[in-house]
């Protein structure tokens, strides 16, 4: 791994458990064993560490879900958001705990979270219309909460738990939009 991928796995893992603004620049760079100035070198700010942060997390995950081809797209959201909390701990979404924290101060920061979230919203809008055969603004709207409050709820309760839940409503609503019942 070359050192600016070694600056930002580690100070994801840093960023994750201790949030963003309230850790010190060392304790951040402490995992790659790097220095101020490579952070400079390699970032220009530290806001630009956390900007690279947000866009690796946001393309491993999306990475994961472009990287199969399910049967049923929408329970695959919940599906691979159970993998992902598996590997990664239930803590919320990072993308919107650095929104809550650069809300007032990094105009840019907010707007990347915006930019990734709605490439997500696209995702699903897709996945939607996939199983649907037409597009449905609303029930992909309905799922993406479903996804989002999943991933918030899994930090306080049994993440297994939350997202299941949070999947069974959403084919509910699919078989619903369908005109089926469950």
């Amino acid at each position: 791994m070359d050192k600016r991928n070694s600056i930002v796995a580690g100070a994801s893992r840093i960023f994750e458990l201790s949030g963003f603004r309230g850790v010190g620049v060392d304790a951040v760079l402490a995992p790659s064993g790097t220095s101020t100035r490579t952070l400079y070198k390699h970032f220009g700010s530290r806001d630009a560490l956390v900007w690279a942060v947000l866009e690796d997390r946001h393309r491993q995950f999306m990475r994961q879900l472009w990287g199969n081809d399910p049967a049923d797209p929408v329970g695959d959201l919940f599906d691979q958001l159970q993998l992902w909390l598996d590997a990664h701990g239930a803590r919320g979404c990072m993308l919107l705990r650095a929104r809550s924290e650069y809300a007032g101060s990094s105009a840019d920061i907010v707007a990347l979270v915006r930019d990734q979230k709605g490439e997500f919203e696209r995702e699903i809008a897709r996945r939607v219309e996939l199983v649907l055969g037409r597009a449905d603004a609303r029930l992909a709207r309905q799922v993406w909460l479903l996804f989002e409050g999943a991933t918030a709820a899994a930090s306080v309760v049994d993440p297994h738990l939350a997202v299941g839940d949070a999947r069974d409503a959403a084919l509910l609503l699919v078989a619903a939009a369908r005109g089926q019942t469950a």
